[in-house]
């Protein structure tokens, strides 16, 4: 078959970005040794362990070494084309840990390795991305890496905290940890990285195998990767791609007390001039930013903005279903049937919020986002450009979304919970309940679900058969629109034709 022009031109462009990094210097190994004592368990908030049920095992090593700052010359600017200097030689030794999910069996790794930036908003290592993406990870046969890149999360490991929730630290196992700031969790996030392709984390034989490496990031870490893409990025050549979750309209500062602040501008937008970029955004994301963090994109170019409807910045599956799903069908089944009776205390006695919180598409959006940065990396192939969340106010004013007669967000990437609506599924306008507890703070990250009635049910649905028709014809749409796989369509038109939703 002859290549066209325009595939032809699309893969030299490629050939030479790649020419471009691999110009880059790679980033300083660090030494590696297996974790071991106390409980004997790694700690983790909010994480799917079971990954023996997905045909994975799990191995916790410490890494340490001497990280540097970052700085630079000139005040950073909005167009994240930022040029980054380690202003001295001096170094911190740092002391840190990672987690590494693997297949149990070698012959199953397909060479992609996700390495997921720990977010530690609650003051301790939590892993958002892992949790709405390790079944596609598993799908791929990739490899996962988190990595406790900051100085909260390494804090609680040693000691525990109790605010704004109690969690206890393994002052035996982690005693050996030593982190020396934020100004250094980027420098550390790139040992981490080198030291997969080192072979020291995941082995000589499993290193062999490492083709792409790829950061991953949501919410607060998702403000630390836009600084590390415009800042280390062009200076050490560790990842080949990045998808940055959930961020908000700047970037985390370059460095910060008490070395010397080089705060990152308002907005901060992310270079797509180096190593492909997908940022997935939810209806919470795109009002907090205000719309100031969006930026054009270009069919051929290494950006992508992905904004999905119906989503909040953090949801049902995230804090419950996620946590336990084995990828056995029973996750769509969950999240379809707490649609309609959605809970306002996802976890009782730690996180009661004042109404329902969102019970959306996120995940299964998700899974196709992991897909298309492999896919992106392994063929060159750029996902989708994707329509934007229709809005009615300008860039830097208070977000209000233009809405459908039921409530529900026009624009942006649909699915069946927004085109086959059995409830008004929001990213904003959730608070924590009165006398919660106080990590119920963050319920307003949480959004809302708000069940339509019977009777509005019925009008919609007048036989479930009606539902089941149109729920399908969404799935399709979104298949054919390439947000939603054809593994997770499946999974979603079963779970919907064994729901009892219609009639």
């Amino acid at each position: 078959m002859k290549a066209t022009v325009g595939v032809i031109l699309a893969l030299l462009i490629w050939a030479g970005s790649a020419a471009v990094r691999q110009a880059a210097a790679a980033a300083d190994s660090p030494t590696v040794t297996p974790a071991s004592g106390g409980g004997g368990v790694p700690l983790i908030y909010g994480h799917f362990d079971n990954v023996a049920a997905i045909g994975y095992q799990t191995t916790e090593f410490f890494i340490s070494g001497n990280a540097r700052s970052y700085s630079t010359a000139v005040p950073l600017t909005e167009d994240g084309k930022w040029n980054a200097i380690a202003p001295d030689p001096a170094t911190a030794a740092y002391t840190t840990r990672v987690i590494v999910h693997m297949p149990q069996k070698l012959q199953k790794f397909k060479g992609t390795v996700y390495v997921e930036w720990f977010n530690v908003t609650g003051q301790a290592d939590a892993s958002p991305d892992w949790v709405h993406g390790h079944l596609q990870i598993a799908r791929e046969g990739a490899a996962y890496v988190g990595v406790s890149a900051q100085f909260a999360g390494v804090n609680q490991l040693k000691f525990g905290i109790s605010v704004p929730a109690e969690e206890p630290g393994d002052p035996v196992r982690y005693a050996s940890l030593v982190h020396p700031g934020d100004s250094y969790s980027y420098d550390i996030f790139s040992q981490a990285g080198q030291a997969i392709r080192d072979g020291a984390l995941l082995g000589e034989k499993a290193s062999k195998k490492v083709k792409r490496v790829i950061a991953l990031g949501e919410s607060q870490s998702a403000g630390r990767l836009v600084t590390y893409i415009d800042a280390v990025q062009p200076l050490v050549d560790v990842y080949d791609g990045f998808i940055v979750h959930s961020r908000f309209s700047g970037g985390a500062a370059l460095r910060e007390a008490p070395l010397a602040n080089v705060p990152a501008p308002v907005p901060t937008f992310i270079r797509d001039d180096l190593v492909p970029v997908l940022v997935f955004e939810s209806e919470y994301d795109v009002a907090s930013s205000q719309l100031l963090a969006r930026q054009p994109e270009t069919p051929d170019g290494k950006f992508r903005l992905w904004e999905v409807a119906g989503t909040s910045h953090y949801d049902v599956y995230g804090l419950v279903i996620g946590l336990t799903d084995i990828g056995k069908g029973q996750g769509e089944i969950d999240n379809l049937a707490t649609m309609q009776d959605p809970p306002s205390k996802p976890q009782p006695g730690l996180i009661e919020c004042a109404v329902p919180i969102n019970v959306g598409p996120m995940h299964w959006v998700y899974n196709a986002a992991v897909y298309w940065i492999d896919r992106w990396l392994q063929k060159g192939t750029p996902p989708p450009i994707a329509p934007r969340l229709e809005a009615t106010s300008a860039p830097g004013a208070p977000v209000v979304f233009a809405v459908d007669e039921h409530g529900n967000t026009l624009g942006g990437i649909r699915t069946p919970y927004l085109d086959a609506p059995i409830a008004k599924l929001a990213g904003t306008g959730n608070t924590g309940a009165a006398g919660a507890p106080p990590v119920s703070t963050f319920c307003s990250l949480f959004g809302q679900t708000v069940p339509f009635t019977n009777a509005e049910l019925a009008a919609l649905y007048p036989k479930h058969k009606t539902y089941v028709k149109q729920f399908n014809s969404a799935a399709a749409d979104a298949i054919k629109s390439k947000f939603l796989l054809k593994q997770d369509a499946a999974l979603l038109k079963k779970a919907a034709k064994k729901s009892t939703i219609g009639g």
